[in-house]
């Protein structure tokens, strides 16, 4: 029998219309959405069926929108007994993702981290607005070199580690412009900005981790049934002290998904389940672990 770990999407995934056709075939997700709208003071349903894209885009209205579509997903491929004779040996989920990974796992209540997304969202927006900031993903140069090649930029850093291949660095405008023409010259095939609001996983966050901090500390976190794979470390973790604070330090620090990744494979894992809009994470650990196999459900 195949063990799975089952992985959710992050920010940038969402869509107008997400969750639409989920809902009116499986009622209960129905339920969730109702439900986040209503610890929000929104109808967020609405804005995930309907739109328009530029309200469903705002940080503060994706981040919980897609933890609500992941969970929603999760649980109507777990009704439809998808996860039937299958050992589910690990989640994970990228930055934002990683908390709707905690609820899969049982460590933190649905409503509990509908707040702090949409609490996370608002402050990590702040933080952009502060100071002008941005990403670029750098292709084709391993992770030694693009620190090498940024070091000499302040402010500048790596924020992901998605795949051979396939980091992210971030910071403020100007230097991080600096910093992707160095990526260029040390041999990157590539440096793409990214179409985002800010330089997240960055110190730009600074001021967004120290609100996130207070708030996490107010909240409670159990034993998970399965060890979610922390992005801060890429290790797997079933401490709840330890998951709380390593949700308050991705927001300064890169995401290590590859070695999330990579773990989750040595955990015995063989087959990845992807949940939230698009297919992302299926294409970034078929790079990573070529004998995996991979499927996306919305």
């Amino acid at each position: 029998m195949a063990k799975i770990a089952v992985v959710f999407a992050g920010q940038g995934a969402q869509s107008v219309g997400m969750g639409k056709a989920l809902c009116a075939q499986h009622p209960p997700a129905r339920a969730l959405f109702d439900r986040a709208g209503k610890a929000l003071g929104f109808d967020l349903a609405q804005i995930c069926f309907e739109g328009p894209a530029d309200i469903l885009n705002r940080t503060d209205v994706c981040q919980p929108a897609l933890l609500v579509h992941g969970v929603a997903a999760a649980e109507a491929y777990r009704a439809a007994g998808g996860f039937e004779a299958h050992k589910i040996v690990a989640t994970a989920g990228l930055s934002l993702g990683e908390y709707t990974a905690n609820v899969f796992a049982g460590a933190l209540r649905f409503e509990d981290a509908v707040a702090l997304v949409a609490k996370r969202g608002r402050w990590m927006q702040e933080a952009c607005d502060a100071t002008p900031s941005g990403m670029v993903s750098v292709l084709g140069l391993d992770l030694p070199r693009v620190r090498e090649a940024i070091s000499r930029f302040p402010g500048v850093g790596v924020a992901n580690v998605n795949s051979p291949g396939q980091i992210v660095i971030s910071g403020p405008n100007e230097p991080l412009a600096q910093a992707a023409e160095a990526c260029k010259a040390a041999g990157a095939k590539r440096c793409i900005p990214l179409r985002v609001a800010g330089a997240y996983h960055s110190e730009v966050m600074r001021p967004a981790q120290d609100k996130m901090r207070s708030e996490l500390a107010r909240t409670e976190f159990a034993s998970p049934a399965i060890p979610v794979v922390a992005n801060v470390s890429g290790r797997a973790v079933t401490d709840p002290a330890e998951l709380r604070a390593g949700l308050s330090t991705q927001i300064v620090s890169p995401v290590l998904w590859e070695d999330g990744v990579r773990t989750m494979a040595s955990m015995g894992a063989t087959r990845f389940i992807e949940f939230g809009p698009g297919k992302v994470l299926a294409g970034l650990i078929r790079k990573i672990v070529e004998t995996g196999e991979t499927e996306s459900f919305e």
